[in-house]
């Protein structure tokens, strides 16, 4: 399977900002593991204003568009380190692709990232795609991670999108809030019910939430991609998800058919 991967600043980062090294060794040991056995994988990288945060010794994320930049420029360059150093611990090579909205909405140049995305996997590599924060001044130009990695998904024609998250899927209410909140386990169709079930925001170093979440899954199940959101913190869920087992809560795209929620 093609599989586009997107890993959230909570399932990279501690609350400071600092990385949570044994996620991630074994995020990418599992990964490289997967690949190994014939997958193609594609990494959706969040983490870099927040590792800029935590590299720099800050205490909070900032509001300011400049201080968020200037943190993205810190935070890639570790981030980007940290991958290529893991990653290479199991032979597999890494490519970074930094995208802003006018890349994927000018066609010539959505082009552009299709052909280059193609061969670096033709070419074996692993990319590691994340939206260009240090020159991007509006978050909306792509909306965020999650629905960059429903772009890039849809784009690449991938077979799966897995979204991993500090929640474990869609649930009938806020689970935080409501103890009697149940995991949904598959959706068919994004109807109004399930569309009002998206509720509040991400975490505090993050941008996405259940909004962001249904709108990726809306583009991959219209270009005919399944999606999956899960929670990052058991990266050795990715074997069952790429096994076909029941994880999280999973979308199907329209050429997989199937009833509704």
């Amino acid at each position: 399977m093609r599989i586009v991967v997107k890993l959230g600043t909570s399932t990279l980062t501690h609350a400071t900002g600092k990385l949570n090294i044994r996620r991630a060794e074994l995020l990418c040991k599992v990964m490289s593991d997967l690949k190994n056995a014939g997958h193609e994988l594609i990494l959706v990288s969040s983490g870099a204003i927040a590792m800029g945060v935590g590299k720099m010794n800050l205490t909070r994320k900032p509001d300011d568009i400049p201080s968020k930049q200037a943190l993205a420029a810190v935070g890639q360059c570790e981030l980007m380190y940290i991958y290529d150093k893991l990653f290479s611990e199991y032979n597999h090579t890494v490519a970074q692709i930094l995208l802003t909205g006018a890349d994927v909405e000018d066609p010539g140049r959505r082009e552009n990232f299709r052909s280059t995305m193609f061969r670096l996997l033709e070419l074996g590599a692993l990319p590691v795609i994340n939206e260009n924060d240090t020159v991007a001044t509006s978050e909306i130009a792509v909306g965020d991670n999650d629905t960059l990695a429903a772009i890039a998904a849809v784009n690449i024609q991938a077979d799966l999108l897995v979204l991993m998250s500090d929640i474990e899927g869609l649930y009938t209410a806020d689970p935080r809030k409501d103890p009697d909140a149940r995991l949904i386990g598959e959706v068919h169709e994004l109807t109004e019910e399930v569309l009002a079930l998206a509720d509040g925001a991400g975490s505090e170093l993050g941008t996405g939430g259940m909004v962001t979440k249904l709108r990726a899954a809306s583009m991959c199940m219209a270009a005919g991609c399944d999606m999956i959101i899960t929670n990052g913190q058991r990266p050795e869920d990715l074997y069952r998800i790429a096994a076909g087992e029941a994880v999280g809560t999973r979308f199907f795209g329209k050429t997989t058919g199937g009833d509704t929620l």
